[in-house]
């Protein structure tokens, strides 16, 4: 039974001193994550291709967080090659002894197809999609399925002697997918969307397979919906972050709330499945009522 102060926000989501692992986590919603993590006193290592992202986000925003003993470290690494995740995780060994959390947020989007096409005949819509370059899916693929793989399978030693340090404490994997691998429109992003899809089964997978007594690390994933990201807006700003202008952005795209995602949803969301010690195999929908639109 719990007292009164074990059930304030500050204890129920309490990340002081855990270990957390977020691949993008340069910029876009791994950049939300890795503040929500790291201003709650997390030591947040941020993995990405891109040195001169991750070093500009470590120093931009570690060194004035909310809670002191958080941190911001940078990793270079790309997760379609597993030589490099590798030396990511032995990197990570060097500091640290389990890690808490590991956020696969890692993300590519290639080429777009226009579907109207199909309204005026099946040749028009297969000479449409004929033009889809096969390799565009591949990369695709690799990145938001394979690569997330390999980045859980990684960190899952270190992810399982998380449970030895905290009686009732396992790691977690979150899986960061996309109500693009639910919603039957594709808007015009096949891969994308079938890779999302691939994605959310790879989180069912993995949480029965990772449950197993001798692993304990549960496994679940955040299906966001519109969100300021380099993949969306295409740029990111001085601080690494992304920017929507248009005022009329959510009523243009169909969302019941108004409006595109912010930093603020994606860190609850992400503490959430950090925390909740009960949550296993839990596909978590952000997406300001987007699927009621877009069954």
């Amino acid at each position: 039974m719990s007292n009164n102060a074990q059930l304030t926000a500050k204890s129920l989501f309490n990340v002081e001193d855990w270990v957390c692992v977020v691949s993008g986590g340069g910029t876009g919603i791994g950049l939300m994550i890795t503040q929500a993590y790291a201003n709650n006193g997390a030591r947040v290592y941020i993995l990405g291709r891109r040195e001169d992202v991750l070093k500009k986000t470590a120093e931009t925003y570690g060194a004035k967080l909310a809670n002191p003993r958080g941190k911001i470290i940078p990793v270079v690494c790309d997760i379609t090659d597993k030589a490099s995740l590798g030396q990511a995780v032995q990197t990570v060994r060097q500091s640290e002894d389990h890690v808490d959390v590991l956020v696969n947020n890692s993300g590519v989007t290639r080429g777009e197809s226009d579907f109207s096409k199909g309204d005026q005949d099946a040749t028009a819509l297969a000479r449409e999609l004929w033009n889809e370059k096969q390799s565009d899916w591949e990369d695709v693929y690799r990145t938001n399925v394979i690569g997330h793989f390999f980045t859980a399978v990684a960190f899952l030693p270190l992810l399982a002697q998380t449970a030895n340090f905290q009686a009732g404490h396992t790691g977690c994997v979150i899986n960061v997918t996309s109500v693009a691998g639910i919603s039957g429109d594709s808007l015009g992003h096949i891969s994308y969307n079938v890779s999302k899809g691939a994605a959310i089964q790879l989180s069912n997978t993995l949480a029965q397979e990772f449950r197993r007594q001798a692993v304990q690390v549960r496994v679940n994933n955040i299906a966001p919906g519109y969100f300021p990201t380099e993949m969306l807006t295409q740029e990111s700003d001085e601080r690494n972050k992304s920017r929507i202008a248009d005022p009329d952005f959510g009523r243009k795209f169909g969302i019941p709330a108004g409006r595109a995602g912010c930093d603020k949803d994606m860190a609850q969301a992400a503490l959430l499945l950090a925390c909740n010690e009960y949550a296993y195999g839990e596909t978590l929908i952000i997406d300001g009522g987007f699927l009621l639109e877009h069954p």
